[in-house]
């Protein structure tokens, strides 16, 4: 496990002194062997989505030539974000370690507390306002998706 940490640290590492983005490493691991690593990227890929869980999930799945995930474990060096979280649960990895909490990646300035708080409440969402408008297109879409014969559920 302990061999795991230690090169999502060192993920992090190399992308935190390249200015890539903040202190975020993860590693996906399966059999015991690791399928994907990725550090923080947002800041020098422009992408919001770029974080070391999402980089390294999108490696392993290359790898494996799969979105499904299952049987993998994920270490990381801080508890996920409820963006990598769900990417986690998405492809179906079964266990995630983590070194740093939520309270410590607050401590230097990565707060994710609003964000789990407009997912727990979704009346208090500060960020941004849903609105659902009924749209016969899209439900139309949705009618052929499940009309069709060659349909994969994931």
């Amino acid at each position: 496990m302990n061999t795991f940490f230690e090169l999502a640290c060192a993920e992090a590492e190399k992308g935190m002194l390249a200015g890539d983005g903040g202190p975020f490493g993860a590693v996906v691991v399966k059999d015991g062997k690791v399928i994907g690593k990725g550090h923080n990227c947002v800041l020098c890929s422009h992408d919001s989505t770029a974080h070391a869980e999402i980089t390294a999930i999108r490696q392993a799945e290359q790898k494996l030539g799969t979105h499904d995930l299952t049987g993998c474990e994920l270490y990381a060096t801080c508890y996920p974000c409820p963006m990598c979280l769900g990417a986690i649960m998405w492809a179906r990895i079964s266990r995630v370690h983590y070194g740093c909490t939520t309270d410590e990646a607050a401590a230097i300035g990565f707060d994710d507390k609003a964000f789990y708080q407009a997912f727990s409440n979704p009346d208090s969402n500060v960020f941004l306002t849903m609105e659902h408008h009924h749209n016969p297109q899209c439900h139309s879409l949705f009618k052929k998706w499940m009309e069709l014969d060659n349909k994969v559920m994931y």
